[in-house]
């Protein structure tokens, strides 16, 4: 299987826009922010040409992909599945990468980034309505319970992600247990002693197109697959 191992911020600068793959240190030390960061890497980054219409539906793409961390044949096949789907292509798209099982790890705020709550995922430390999944792709539904294994309570980097999400406000479509946001929101010392609190969140409702979490114009996305 293919993956990327290269620079994770030459990724965010080549489509000139924070896509948070590093999760905490995008909004602390993030190379988009700096004057320079705003160009394309390389030599010639400040002299490429004017961006064709092929050329902008493409990032777009891109930039989609990337942030959900999926090769274009796992891409392709969830545009698929959304243009077979009922509503409009381009959300419904949206929707299957923001539900993601992944991606709702992260929201919750179990982890930072995209790559650190695969990882709690593929270890088989998250359970969805009582039940390990350790498929990272697998779409949550509307009511379904997402739990973080007990032996990650004393974790800091786990510690200090939720109290992170906590601080930016969780998502209105998902919730976080009312007594994690009430310990983690209040604690200024990580990490604490959580005792018998569940690290638990669930899915209210289905995520609404301001709610979701990639800045890209689904319609160029379904402009450039359906060619």
């Amino acid at each position: 299987m293919g993956r990327y191992i290269g620079p994770v911020c030459k990724r965010c600068r080549r489509e000139t826009t924070k896509l948070f793959l590093k999760g905490e240190r995008c909004y602390a030390k993030c190379p988009i922010d700096k004057p320079s960061g705003v160009f394309p890497p390389g030599q010639h980054g400040r002299m490429r040409s004017k961006m064709t219409e092929y050329g902008k539906r493409l990032r777009e793409k891109q930039k989609a992909k990337k942030m959900a961390g999926m090769l274009e044949s796992q891409f392709f096949r969830f545009f698929e599945q959304a243009r077979h789907a009922h509503g409009k292509a381009g959300e419904n798209l949206l929707r299957l990468l923001e539900t993601r099982l992944d991606n709702v790890v992260r929201r919750l705020g179990f982890s930072s980034s995209i790559n650190g709550a695969r990882q709690l995922v593929s270890h088989g430390h998250v359970k969805v309505n009582g039940k390990r999944v350790d498929i990272s792709s697998f779409i949550v539904e509307v009511g379904d319970v997402i739990t973080l294994s007990d032996k990650l309570k004393s974790s800091l980097s786990v510690q200090r992600a939720m109290s992170n999400r906590i601080s930016r406000e969780v998502p209105g479509w998902l919730e976080l247990n009312p007594q994690l946001i009430d310990t983690l929101g209040r604690s200024k010392d990580l990490p604490v002693d959580l005792g018998d609190i569940k690290l638990e969140g669930k899915v209210r409702f289905a995520p609404k197109r301001e709610e979701m979490s990639f800045p890209v114009n689904e319609q160029y996305i379904i402009e450039l697959y359906s060619k």
